[in-house]
């Protein structure tokens, strides 16, 4: 079940540790986050269209029908949810009353990728990637594309789209998160199988890219590649790969796999104590107790 590297990842993972399938007959499951306020997970059903609420007693009901193909999810620090639309090619929020508000859909006047995956800082700006995946058949619509690259992209608070990345950093970006003070970002890239880092300025600006992790697989969808990604409260980052969830020391050492039944889409913590991990892999979803919590988001405090 956990294909130890080192002795470290049992400071994160019980040794009797199971992961555990508690729902399935999906398509392709994604973008899983947790409502702590009202204590639910909500997924992308991708290729369903469909944006799916599961409650803590197993019942699954549908969120958001037609989802736009939603893909990533997060939420804002007022818990208006945050959605990477495939086939809208935008970001928008959805306020709790269920009003649509288009975040960001084009830059210097030509239309987003495909946005992907996305994360809030502290101050409210989002940071999300844009590669072309929603412009395949099935997860999004087939066309061609707009931009001439796949951009990692920053939101600023006063709404302000701006290029995070050099447009030609990345052939496929996909994951990214903050480290728990947040003066660092990690950005991998599917195709290339790495991670970057990257130092964020306290204008949210980024610098000093290097090299965190490579050969996380061969970029082959159908044996694992790395999208989804996250960091613990002490600094470690878990991303998807072959065979699971493989999870990284904050040096970058690989401390080993979580292996699964299914290829991971994404994964986020959640629950009332948030020590379960919620696993989205193909066609179900999945859970992991953790002794680690999950470095706190903006979302996450006061509820």
């Amino acid at each position: 079940m956990i294909k130890a590297q080192s002795d470290k990842v049992w400071d994160l993972l019980s040794k009797e540790v199971e992961v555990q399938r508690i729902a399935t007959g999906f398509i392709f499951t994604e973008g899983p986050i947790w409502n702590p306020k009202e204590q639910h997970l909500l997924f992308s059903d991708i290729p369903a269209n469909i944006c799916r609420k599961l409650t803590p007693d197993g019942q699954i009901s549908e969120a958001r029908n037609p989802s736009q193909k939603s893909n990533g999810l997060t939420y804002d620090k007022h818990l208006n949810l945050l959605a990477c639309e495939h086939l809208s090619s935008s970001v928008v929020l959805i306020e709790q009353d269920g009003n649509r508000k288009v975040m960001a859909s084009s830059f210097e006047g030509k239309e987003l990728n495909s946005p992907n995956d996305i994360c809030v800082r502290q101050d409210g700006s989002i940071y999300f990637t844009d590669p072309p995946y929603g412009r395949m058949p099935g997860f999004g619509k087939e066309r061609e594309q707009d931009l001439g690259f796949q951009g990692v992209f920053r939101l600023t608070p006063n709404q302000d789209l701006q290029l995070a990345v050099e447009p030609d950093a990345y052939t496929a970006p996909n994951g990214l998160c903050f480290s728990p003070d947040e003066s660092l970002l990690y950005i991998n890239d599917s195709t290339q199988a790495l991670i970057d880092v990257y130092n964020v300025s306290p204008d949210g600006s980024l610098s000093g890219r290097r090299s965190f992790a490579k050969n996380i697989g061969n970029g082959q969808l159908e044996q694992g590649i790395p999208d989804g990604m996250k960091c613990d409260e002490q600094g470690n980052v878990w991303v998807t790969g072959p065979g699971g969830i493989w999870i990284f020391d904050d040096l970058g050492e690989f401390l080993g796999i979580i292996e699964t039944p299914e290829n991971v889409g994404n994964f986020h913590w959640g629950g009332a104590d948030w020590r379960t991990l919620f696993i989205a892999a193909n066609t179900s979803i999945y859970t992991l107790r953790t002794k680690t919590l999950p470095h706190c988001e903006p979302f996450m405090k006061g509820f």
